[in-house]
């Protein structure tokens, strides 16, 4: 009985002991079902998206390469354009030293590891989940992917696509892509991305020439740019050595470097050399730069292509030009400074040189400003009154209508037809009748105007000679009237000296260019300059003016530019309102070079050039500073270059106006020795350096009516005035003036 009474005591106990294995039982065989569950399907989801994962597409920033911009020998380098300063080398031609410094520096298992960090990962998840950010990739594979496919937010959905592209990366790319890759992007400092970029930016080099030393010092700075910066003081330098010296250790443990390349450059850094900072825009080499861009986009360059598609860019510039330029420039803007009356901002006169190949357009040298960065102003090719030298478009538009250089013309002070003000030379000077030819040498303000007047439809005759050799119409021009020819119309210092070089270039015009060549990082070339030569002024109109525009060398106003020893032909100019001068000029050529040069001030360049005259001058001339800075960059950019004739004129028979028969008018002003000027002279207040002689008077020319008469000119409506065209001016008011008068 009591064993039964136990046995049913127990009973119970058992049950429930049974009742509790079976729970648990089916807990662990639940909990093992759902981890055999859970881990295929993590399996299953793991295989997924590795699966499809796929390498997307790089980030743009990191496939772009530097553009580099050449001088027209296509080895001196101008300058470069880039988003950042990289340049892609392949993986043959890394140097050894430089790769084994990397992987010793940043992940000396990367010839082994899988491509990702199992303890790495762990550290940034656990530092995700404490709330802290996503650790940095901790293998060259992880680093790259990070760069060159991912962006910069350190979130766990980005490390974890980070881990599944390490993945893939390190099981379907070559060890050897990745490392090229890496060394091609990974930033160094100073704006330098890559190897190739980096040893020049801190050694001045080729990565190829990169001593261990250098190699290992590149590859400690790469960790920490900012804090192991050579340039950084005293505190840096020892923190970057103690880098330094554990990539050697790395190197010297990888069998990469001897015993005694490790002895000999571990005690010490190597010695970094004072690098040049890297302005790509300042200084006046910006204006070059700004205007390479600018025409690469005009001929359909993407952005992305001109900023880093690693091109090669040879323009037209020719340097030893570019470099007289700036210093000509520079020498004569600081005596006129120095040598000022009173005491004028220095900083506020404004020279600019323009210099193109007559043959075809291509901008041999250009002077825009002291400073792309400081003003960006381009003086350059900036318009502004082109005073006399507008009166060159008025002898092509008098040949192509019937008049010549023996054309007889107004020398006095006349009030033209309709017109109610009385158009005048420089300091009210009376010349008689003059020929063409006579009126441009001395630039005679009178006489272009009654050409202009003679011409049917004459103020677009003038326009249309303008634009047929090169100067776009501009401010100004259709508001001139029949005084369109005394310059009040604006021109640019560039596109007056390719207007001129179309007279040189026996008619032919070509539009001013400054990139010659591009080609691509591939090798190829993939744009090349056209030189249209298109013929838009008749070759002997070009030879003829060419000829009168040689009596402003030879005769007139111009006559310093003889000191340049070749065939030369010019005009100068200089444009006045009341007592001011606002712009001076000097536009000549040879047959291989045209040049433009114009002196301006003030901010808006439209300010009174008078306080800059040279001592002893009675304004500031074209003949005086222009004409000086010409010819002594002229005389630099042709050293060394054939003396070269110009075309020969043949003589061009008036049919309309009157012509004059002497001796003289008849001569080529290729034979003619130089002569005297018209008399009487306006002598300078005292004598000055740029004196032109005394002249003496010139004879009288005979005038003979041609067969067909003068037409009778349609009356000109008299211009509105405005300050640049004040007729009634004090001297040096719309016209040249010089030591005798230049218009």
């Amino acid at each position: 009985m009591a064993t039964t009474k136990k046995a049913a005591r127990r009973a119970p106990r058992r049950a429930k002991k049974s009742r509790a294995r079976r729970i648990w039982g089916r807990i662990g065989v639940s909990l093992l079902v759902l981890f055999i569950i859970g881990g295929i399907t993590g399996l299953g989801s793991f295989l997924y998206l590795y699966s499809t994962t796929h390498l997307p597409n790089p980030n743009e920033d990191f496939t772009t390469n530097t553009t580099f911009l050449y001088y027209e020998d296509g080895r001196n380098q101008m300058g470069s354009l880039a988003v950042q300063n990289r340049v892609t080398i392949p993986y043959e031609q890394m140097p050894q030293l430089m790769k084994d410094a990397v992987v010793a520096a940043e992940n000396r298992s990367f010839w082994e590891d899988p491509g990702f960090s199992v303890t790495g990962m762990l550290r940034g998840a656990w530092s995700i989940l404490r709330g802290g950010e996503v650790q940095g990739g901790s293998t060259i594979t992880q680093q790259y992917i990070k760069i060159f496919y991912l962006d910069s937010s350190r979130t766990i959905q980005r490390k974890v696509r980070e881990l599944f592209l390490a993945t893939k990366m390190g099981r379907e790319v070559p060890k050897e892509e990745i490392l090229e890759g890496y060394l091609n992007t990974i930033y160094f400092g100073r704006g330098a991305y890559g190897i190739q970029a980096a040893a020049k930016s801190y050694f001045l080099k080729d990565s190829k020439d990169l001593t261990v030393g250098e190699a290992a010092a590149l590859a400690a700075i790469l960790n920490n740019p900012a804090g192991f910066n050579p340039s950084g003081g005293q505190e840096k330098l020892d923190r970057l050595l103690g880098r330094y010296q554990y990539v050697l250790d790395g190197m010297l443990e990888m069998g990469a470097i001897s015993q005694a390349e490790y002895d000999a450059a571990r005690p010490s850094l190597p010695e970094f050399p004072v690098v040049p900072v890297n302005n790509r825009y300042g200084g006046p080499k910006g204006f070059l730069i700004k205007m390479v861009e600018d025409e690469l986009a005009d001929k359909g360059f993407t952005e992305a292509e001109i900023q880093g598609g690693g091109l090669k860019v040879i323009t037209t510039v020719h340097k030893p030009m570019q470099e007289a330029a700036i210093q000509e420039a520079q020498k004569y803007t600081a005596q006129a400074a120095a040598d000022a009356s009173g005491t004028p901002d220095p900083s506020k006169l404004h020279v600019a040189i323009s210099s193109v190949d007559t043959a075809t357009g291509g901008i041999l040298a250009l002077y825009g400003g002291p400073d792309y960065v400081e003003n960006s102003l381009n003086w350059a090719t900036r318009p502004r009154a082109a005073a006399s030298t507008f009166k060159t478009f008025a002898t092509i538009a008098g040949l192509r209508n019937g008049f010549s250089l023996k054309s007889v013309l107004k020398g006095d002070t006349f009030t033209p037809r309709g017109d109610t003000q009385p158009v005048r030379n420089e300091f009210h000077h009376q010349y008689g009748d003059v020929t063409l030819r006579k009126a441009t040498a001395d630039s005679v303000n009178t006489a272009f105007v009654d050409l202009t007047e003679q011409m049917p439809n004459g103020q677009q005759e003038v326009i249309k000679a303008a634009n047929d050799a090169g100067a776009p119409t501009g401010p100004a021009w259709e508001s001139s009237g029949n005084r369109i020819a005394l310059g009040f119309g604006e021109v640019s210092p560039l596109n007056m000296a390719n207007a001129y070089a179309t007279l040189a270039n026996s008619g032919k015009r070509n539009p001013t260019h400054i990139v010659k060549q591009v080609i691509d990082r591939n090798g190829e070339v993939v744009y090349d300059a056209v030189i249209p030569n298109a013929q838009t002024i008749d070759p002997n109109v070009a030879a003829n003016v060419t000829d009168s525009l040689r009596s402003v060398v030879q005769e007139g106003t111009g006559r310093r530019a003889q000191s340049l020893g070749r065939p030369v032909a010019g005009k100068t100019g200089t444009n006045g309102v009341d007592d001011a001068i606002t712009t001076a000029w000097f536009v000549g050529y040879t047959k291989q070079i045209s040049t433009a040069v114009m002196y301006v001030a003030g901010d808006d360049g439209n300010q009174d050039l008078q306080p800059y005259k040279r001592p002893g001058d009675r304004t500031f001339y074209g003949s005086s500073y222009p004409l000086m800075t010409w010819v002594d960059f002229m005389a630099r950019a042709s050293e060394g270059m054939e003396e070269l004739n110009f075309d020969k004129p043949q003589e061009i028979q008036a049919e309309r106006g009157k012509v004059a028969e002497t001796p003289r008018a008849t001569q080529s002003a290729e034979s003619e020795s130089p002569s005297p000027s018209p008399s009487p002279t306006i002598e300078s207040p005292s004598p000055s350096p740029s004196a032109e002689p005394t002249a003496t008077p010139t004879p009288s020319v005979t005038l003979t009516p041609t067969p067909e008469p003068t037409p009778t000119p349609t009356p000109t409506p008299t211009p509105e005035l405005t300050p640049t065209e004040d007729l009634n001016a004090a001297p040096g008011a719309q016209g040249d003036a010089s030591a005798q008068p230049e218009g």
